[in-house]
């Protein structure tokens, strides 16, 4: 049984290589991906996952599973340096690069092993050229490129036939890279030869090279000439977004004797989004309650959190807050979901491009249970 894990494969060309492979008759095709797929099969096995921020221990129930490993993420924008916020830059460096290089480390034993193992990576051609007006994206594919030559050497010399393939496009239509949206029609044929690639054990693709070979050629002869035209080229074409790409997340509460389901709904609010800001009330007194732990402390708590990029002081309202930071998703417990405060946040804000994502509460732990335990004691 041919089994793979697709890093990336709920849209684009993941999840058109997910579909190639389901027809080359893969028992298991396991995703990892932020958000999940429309398309579905009962051989497919998804897990949300964030690159930037989850645990990659995750990868190592799989390492003895899968005898395929694709690699797709990935995300930049077309703009001048000077837009780029600090989240985006470390967000964009490590997934596009940091994180392929940490996966390819949980496989790297089946790599390097007798068996066959089969494995590619998405470069790009920005990686191997001057990308002015795409610096960002540049820098992390340059990385990686140079990371799967390099390793692929090591490989060679300990003695296996196994390799991984840099697929390295100059653009794919049909995919959501620059705005768009997933269009299988027009990316299957090239899903289906990316795998042909990839079986052969080759290590550099790089569809269309009669138009990039020569972009590479005429970049190696004058980097500084390329640069120049390439930046007139990016301006001229109106492709610029400036932008950022950074999905900014909200979420409030007392947070007052702080356990493991607060964890989880932070822990679950950050899958979501790039930047996660905590409003955290100053007291209890809207619930006709008493807290336990100073403002200021529940604060530094909150700050210490991983998953957590900055906390503000709540406002009585919500939607308060989206006036002064603009955030894109809303998280709230289930139990406000069809409440008539919450029927008027989502009239509020259906045309401010925000969801309001409704958690399940953790079962177990409450705040009440030991607010409860305290003063019985």
């Amino acid at each position: 049984m041919k089994t793979a894990l697709v890093v990336g494969g709920s849209n684009g060309i993941g999840l058109a290589i997910v579909k190639q492979l389901l027809e080359q008759d893969y028992s298991r095709i396991y995703i990892f991906d932020r958000k999940a797929s429309s398309f579905s099969s009962e051989k497919i096995e998804f897990t949300q996952f964030n690159l930037v921020e989850d645990d990659f221990s995750k990868f190592d129930s799989l390492v003895d599973k899968v005898d395929t490993l694709v690699i797709t993420a990935g995300f930049g924008r077309v703009s001048k340096f000077e837009t780029f916020e600090d989240v985006e830059i470390k967000n964009g460096i490590f997934v596009n690069e940091i994180s392929p290089i940490r996966i390819i480390r949980k496989f790297y034993k089946r790599i390097i092993s007798n068996d066959d193992f089969y494995c590619l990576i998405m470069g790009s051609i920005a990686g191997m050229i001057s990308s002015p007006l795409f610096s960002v994206y540049s820098a992390s594919k340059a990385g990686i490129t140079r990371f799967i030559e390099s390793v692929n050497i090591e490989i060679e010399e300990s003695g296996s036939q196994n390799r991984i393939l840099n697929v390295s496009p100059g653009s794919i239509k049909g995919t959501s890279f620059n705005g768009g949206s997933t269009d299988l029609d027009q990316i299957n044929l090239l899903a289906d030869f990316i795998l042909k690639q990839m079986f052969n054990r080759e290590t550099l693709f790089i569809p269309d090279i009669d138009v990039y070979g020569d972009v590479i050629e005429r970049y190696q002869k004058d980097p500084h000439t390329f640069g120049v035209e390439s930046y007139n080229y990016k301006i001229d074409s109106g492709r610029l977004n400036n932008v950022p790409q950074v999905k900014i997340g909200y979420l409030s509460g007392t947070f007052d004797l702080f356990h493991v389901g607060h964890l989880n709904l932070i822990r679950k609010a950050k899958q979501y989004c790039d930047y996660l800001v905590v409003g955290v009330h100053r007291d209890a007194s809207h619930k006709g309650k008493e807290t336990f732990i100073s403002f200021d402390e529940r604060v530094e708590i909150l700050k210490a959190i991983k998953f957590v990029d900055e906390v503000i002081e709540s406002k009585p309202e919500d939607m308060d807050v989206w006036e002064e930071i603009n955030y894109h998703y809303l998280f709230v417990g289930s139990d406000y979901k069809g409440t008539d405060r919450f029927n008027t946040y989502e009239k509020y804000f259906e045309n401010k491009d925000v969801e309001i994502v409704y958690f399940e509460y953790t079962k177990g732990t409450s705040s009440t249970q030991l607010r409860n335990a305290l003063i019985e004691r």
